[in-house]
């Protein structure tokens, strides 16, 4: 027997532990920082993760905790994260006024005290320590008692025991009691969508899919811009840093009470929704809106956002959030690049042969059509226009992407393509259409699909 499987048959042996998560409040404005602990938890099941593979050593994430033991400093456990924190503070509200949000870091309970850092990348991308705690696993402030309980586990895929899959939970939010069989409906159809993609079509073995779905006394979530308001089981809702499509839930210790009652590495929220929107934060959580007719992709893009770290490739979107221009590094995200030369490009590796860098396409024709469509989108949205009526324009916008995108001499080539991360230059994307760009019905980028292989191979893969 090699030394890879002996040391997971002997990681497999081991009873495995609880879930320790430290709730914490992330908060300050554009130029400050703060941290405080909230609460320690030890959730109801077992630690989900790959006991095999402990150490993230993906280098991915703004953020990154690593939990070490007090009297050896050996690492026991690290992940890569990115927060809602991280992104709120680059909007101009940020340089008003001072906000905090609910976090938390999920690891398995350690035998004895542990000193947790957190870490945030510089501008030269080196992680910096921003806050360190310890944790003694025989504190009594720990609370063990188990949250009050969401309802019944759906079992929507098992492939095999948690700890040896990548294990992702689907929470219903704003379903009724009596739409339960709605939210299971949809999740299965979502579920279905996502293993229609590469690589999750070739890995799908590699995945467990649960469903929680606790009753909302009303049907729907919030979307404050048209007036509506919904106390949701999750507090998901539209509007999220006044951005109509945008959709997260900052009610962080309410979800995480919820998703405990299942073996979870990864999060996508279903809101009981019509309107087109959605959001992903890395190693935190995706949303999707169940009703809309681009669910399905949806729900794929956003989790690109939230599994693996990927950035949004388009650039003809008004942006969320970001850096102004004279702000412009080099993003952690793998999908994306600020530089074309060959000698720096992340992805040069997996340059096809023969590609002019940076690559030429028909930006000019794409953003002149894009922000047509954009427009016309807008003036519908401020006439309160029904949804029908904003989906046949994607649909006609993803037509003529679909005619205009792969086309030309390098559209099916790996190359640094001007146009990405919301900024039309400056930044490059590997290919010239992708499931992180467009809504064509087109595969995740060479670059992306090998970040997720990669990532799944963290939580489902043998031991390195």
């Amino acid at each position: 027997m090699t030394l890879a499987p002996l040391l997971a048959a002997l990681l497999a042996a081991q009873p495995t532990p609880r879930t320790l998560r430290v709730d914490y409040v992330h908060g300050g404005d554009a130029a400050t920082e703060m941290f405080s602990l909230d609460r320690l938890v030890l959730e109801p099941l077992p630690f989900p993760g790959n006991p095999a593979r402990p150490i993230d050593e993906t280098n991915l994430g703004r953020y990154l905790f690593e939990v070490r033991d007090r009297a050896t400093n050996r690492l026991l456990y690290s992940r890569g994260f990115a927060t809602i924190f991280g992104e709120w503070e680059t909007t101009p509200e940020a340089k008003r006024v001072r906000r905090s949000f609910s976090e938390s870091l999920r690891f398995p309970r350690p035998a004895g005290p542990v000193q947790v850092s957190v870490k945030k990348r510089d501008a030269e991308n080196a992680f910096r320590e921003v806050w360190t705690f310890t944790v003694d696993p025989a504190d009594p402030a720990i609370d063990p008692s188990p949250p009050p309980s969401p309802g019944p586990l759906v079992e929507l895929q098992r492939s095999g025991p948690p700890e040896q899959k990548l294990d992702l939970l689907i929470l219903g939010d704003g379903y009724t009691a009596k739409e339960r069989d709605k939210f299971v409906a949809d999740a299965r159809k979502l579920t279905e969508a996502l293993f229609q993609k590469s690589p999750f079509k070739e890995r799908r073995k590699d995945f467990n899919v649960w469903g929680l779905c606790p009753p909302a006394q009303e049907s729907g979530v919030s979307r404050p811009s048209s007036g509506v308001h919904r106390r949701s089981p999750l507090g998901a809702g539209y509007d999220a840093f006044g951005a109509e499509r945008y959709v997260l839930t900052f009610e962080n210790r309410t979800w995480r009470d919820v998703a405990s009652y299942a073996p979870y590495d990864a999060v996508e929220i279903l809101v009981n929704g019509r309107t087109y929107g959605g959001g992903g934060i890395f190693n935190l959580y995706a949303t999707a809106a169940a009703d809309s007719l681009w669910a399905p992709y949806v729900f794929v893009h956003e989790l690109g956002h939230h599994l693996a770290g990927l950035a949004d490739e388009y650039f003809t979107s008004d942006p969320v959030y970001g850096p102004a221009p004279e702000e412009r590094v080099e993003p952690w995200e793998r999908n994306a690049s600020a530089t074309a030369d060959p000698a720096k490009l992340k992805w040069r590796a997996l340059v096809t042969a023969g590609t002019p860098l940076p690559t030429p396409w028909q930006e000019e024709r794409f953003s002149r059509e894009a922000r047509t469509f954009q427009e016309e989108r807008k003036k519908l949205r401020q006439q309160g226009r029904p949804e029908e009526e904003i989906d046949r324009l994607f649909s006609a916008q993803k037509r003529a992407e679909e005619e205009l995108l792969g086309k030309d001499r390098y559209g099916r080539a790996v190359g640094a393509f001007e146009g990405a991360n919301y900024e039309a230059k400056g930044y490059f994307r590997p290919q010239e259409d992708c499931v992180m760009f467009t809504r064509d019905d087109v595969p995740f980028c060479a670059v992306c699909r090998a970040t997720l292989d990669e990532v799944i191979d963290l939580y489902a893969g043998a031991p390195r």
